[in-house]
């Protein structure tokens, strides 16, 4: 029976740590998932506002293909500083690319920003935003977890994020497939659309639910008929492309291709798709990682399709699970 990993979360995939870091008073935060062993990765951008950072080194024709650390972090544009502080702690470490033994080490840090400025918290910076500190911290706080469990809900990229009219979150989930096949998912919440059904309370992602991971909800028989385009607790109207974003990774342990890893991150988007509404609108910047850090084989010649069906699957049913959770938490 396929269930959940030990910690229902991204880290049951071996190898790879999260860690948070927040300004409260900004109301803004960033998480990074760290790979401390580099890790072959793809992309996929649905939203039509994203904020990405060498998303491109992803690109199955290009020649990286691999990733160090991916980083989600708020505060738009700015965000981004985010992954300039984690890049310049790895090189310390000399973590990183090195193409002579005298040049400082090269990492490669991908990530993706959610749009957060006009939740409340204060933005008067000046010329010194949180967010290369954030990155640092965030840092940290993953290599002193090293796999273990990390909180869910107001916290890390998470934190400063509203979905449709109400507070959105961090959430993570995993599934086991058996025989040492994880798939888990990791998502900063901050969408344009709804994550309830029209009842207002029902997670459209409620059929894909474990356990109690979102208050044990169940359906509701008397749910209304989905006929309305926009919910009215959407947040889409007057909006300014560009203003929400809802940022993920997939993790697995299996072995897999940058080109791969595309594949997933692309089905993966059926997850946003399961458990918001709408999503993927000009008004997002919906952009999806994919990490392969594991060292499971699975099989090529005809068979593979089908373990990469499987993969992707899990990883759209596993993402819509995380995008409830992290909601759900943040509204405890």
């Amino acid at each position: 029976m396929y269930k959940p990993g030990p910690q229902n979360l991204i880290t049951d995939v071996e190898g790879i740590s999260v860690g948070q870091a927040e300004d409260q008073g900004v109301r803004t935060g960033t998480t990074v998932l760290y790979c401390p062993s580099s890790v072959t990765g793809g992309v996929d951008v649905r939203g039509g506002g994203p904020g990405l950072r060498d998303v491109e080194v992803l690109s199955p024709e290009n020649l990286v293909g691999r990733a160090d650390a991916v980083v989600l972090s708020g505060g738009s544009v700015f965000g981004l500083a985010a992954g300039d502080g984690v890049a310049k702690v790895l090189s310390k470490q000399n973590v990183g690319l090195k193409f002579t033994e005298s040049m400082p080490a090269v990492p490669i840090v991908v990530g993706a920003i959610l749009f957060d400025l006009v939740n409340g918290g204060d933005k008067d910076w000046d010329m010194n935003t949180p967010y290369h500190d954030l990155g640092i911290d965030a840092l940290v706080d993953a290599q002193k977890r090293n796999g273990d469990a990390f909180p869910l809900g107001n916290y890390g990229a998470g934190l400063g994020a509203r979905s449709g009219n109400k507070e959105g979150g961090l959430g993570s989930a995993s599934l086991d497939l058996g025989e040492g096949l994880i798939v888990g998912a990791l998502v900063a919440v901050n969408s344009v659309g709804s994550v309830y059904m029209p009842d207002g309370k029902t997670f459209w992602a409620q059929p894909f639910s474990y356990g109690d991971e979102i208050g044990g909800q169940k359906a509701n028989p008397d749910q209304e008929p989905v006929m309305q385009p926009i919910p009215d607790d959407a947040k889409l109207r007057g909006m300014t492309p560009g203003t929400n974003t809802t940022i993920g990774v997939i993790a697995t342990s299996a072995k897999l291709t940058t080109a791969e890893c595309k594949r997933i991150a692309m089905m993966a988007h059926d997850g946003f798709a399961r458990a918001i509404r709408p999503v993927h609108t000009l008004s997002d910047g919906d952009t999806i990682f994919c990490i392969s850090g594991g060292t499971k084989e699975i099989p090529e010649g005809p068979a593979r399709s089908s373990w990469l069906s499987e993969i992707g699957s899990a990883a759209a049913d596993t993402m819509a699970r995380a995008v409830a959770r992290g909601v759900y938490e943040a509204q405890k």
